[in-house]
């Protein structure tokens, strides 16, 4: 609260301060908590703490000139004092610290919480991020705790803000993530960034988690709303996290700059009351340009030095569509030579289904139905609409309307978002 004589602007002001360092910086100081101290629990717990000190005494005091640094020293207070108290939970976390320092010995923090990152206005960010990201997916975790504990630990949102991301009830949710700290406090999973010969196997899961997040945002799997646009920029701030802390990784360039390419296009893909806008009837005049740019030059580290990875490809498909001014213009012999190493990277029916209608766009309607018709025995497809939206297209296009109503139906039972099942009713209407 407010310290007296302090007016209501300055305290506003104190607690947007509070509310900013804390997204910005929530994940450094959770890290280097967690590296201190081994437990996840324990650093979220102070971590609160030293955000509520921050509301009562920055009122008063003024915002620190270094606000990260004075939340880690009197987040590391606050936990050495807990630790005091509690000689029973203090000798576990001496189990937890001691297999972390034989996993990656490292020099003891700073304890003035100046470490870097923390307020200096620097673009170093310290290691031990990139160990909670490696941390919260780790493989030994089920795939949904993965995603749940990275937004929660890394992006910074609540408990009930990652239910709703998933739209799940917020007890559902609390307990998927502390089923997931209970999982790394009794398996003891180091908090480490994995050595030269483990990294491109942990990498991708890494990349996966945050690419999950945006696909979520970009395309919600259900609710009033096509797009989550709070949740594809988390994950997209994520995944500038991730390059700035790996700039080696080509793929971790790669990640960054599909998300950029695709994000770019958000303010053109609804209409006014929310419906899809198909690509080829956007306006690309609202496509965000200078995030296209940043997209563009990303690509081409992605693209260099080495083999092309899954997301450096599917990004210079991104930036294809991008550099296009209309449909008719873009470069569909291009794209699906894209999708033909796409494939190889990561067959999958999805993968075959948009390089179908890619053909479809450079060699006709006729050659992509015929693509889409061999992937008829899929398993993956029989329940994914944009399979059966795919074939109501091009069966409309080549005039059989009555089998393209057909496709466009079984679409629909498919279709749980409002936005998209309005968006085919019209279609039918049509």
């Amino acid at each position: 609260m407010p310290g007296e004589g302090v007016s209501p602007g300055e305290g506003r002001v104190a607690a947007e301060a509070v509310e900013a360092v804390f997204r910005e910086e929530r994940g450094l100081l959770l890290a280097s908590l967690v590296r201190r101290f081994g437990d996840l629990d324990l650093a979220e717990e102070v971590t609160s703490e030293a955000i509520e000190a921050a509301l009562r005494h920055w009122p008063a005091e003024g915002v620190p000139a270094r606000p990260g640094a004075w939340l880690l020293t009197t987040a590391r207070r606050r936990a050495v004092d807990r630790l005091r108290r509690d000689q029973a939970y203090a000798a576990r976390l001496a189990v937890l610290a001691a297999d972390a320092e034989r996993a990656e010995p490292a020099p003891a923090p700073d304890e003035s919480g100046s470490g870097p990152g923390f307020g200096s206005g620097s673009d170093e960010l310290p290691d031990e991020r990139l160990q909670l990201f490696f941390t919260c997916a780790h493989p030994a975790l089920a795939a949904e705790d993965r995603t749940a504990l990275t937004l929660r630990c890394l992006a910074g949102l609540t408990t009930p803000e990652v239910a709703r991301a998933f739209l799940v009830p917020t007890a559902t949710m609390a307990q998927r993530i502390v089923r997931a700290k209970k999982k790394i406090r009794e398996a003891r999973i180091p908090f480490r960034v994995p050595g030269p010969d483990e990294l491109p196997e942990r990498l991708p899961g890494v990349l996966q988690v945050v690419y999950s997040v945006f696909t979520e945002g970009y395309a919600a799997s259900s609710g009033p709303r096509l797009q989550r646009l709070d949740l594809a920029e988390e994950a997209i701030r994520l995944a500038r996290i991730l390059h700035r802390l790996l700039p080696a990784e080509r793929e971790s360039a790669g990640l960054l700059a599909l998300l950029l390419l695709v994000h770019a296009r958000r303010e053109a893909r609804t209409g006014p009351e929310g419906e899809p806008v198909l690509l080829e009837d956007q306006d690309r005049g609202r496509w965000d340009r200078p995030m296209i740019e940043e997209g563009r030059a990303l690509v081409v580290r992605a693209l260099t030095g080495g083999p092309a990875g899954p997301y450096g490809v599917q990004a210079a498909i991104a930036a294809l569509h991008d550099e296009a001014t209309d449909v008719a213009a873009t470069d569909w012999p291009q794209i699906v030579a894209l999708y033909d190493v796409l494939r190889t990277l990561t067959p999958s029916p999805v993968v075959e289904l948009n390089r179908a209608v890619a053909v479809a766009m450079r060699d006709g309607p006729g050659a992509g139905l015929a693509l889409l018709d061999a992937l008829a025995g899929e398993p993956r497809l029989r329940a994914y609409p944009p399979y059966a939206v795919a074939r109501g297209d091009l069966l409309g296009r080549l005039g059989r309307d009555g089998e393209a109503a057909a496709a466009y139906r079984e679409a629909l039972e498919l279709t749980v978002t409002e936005p998209e099942r309005a968006a085919l009713r019209r279609k039918l209407g049509e």
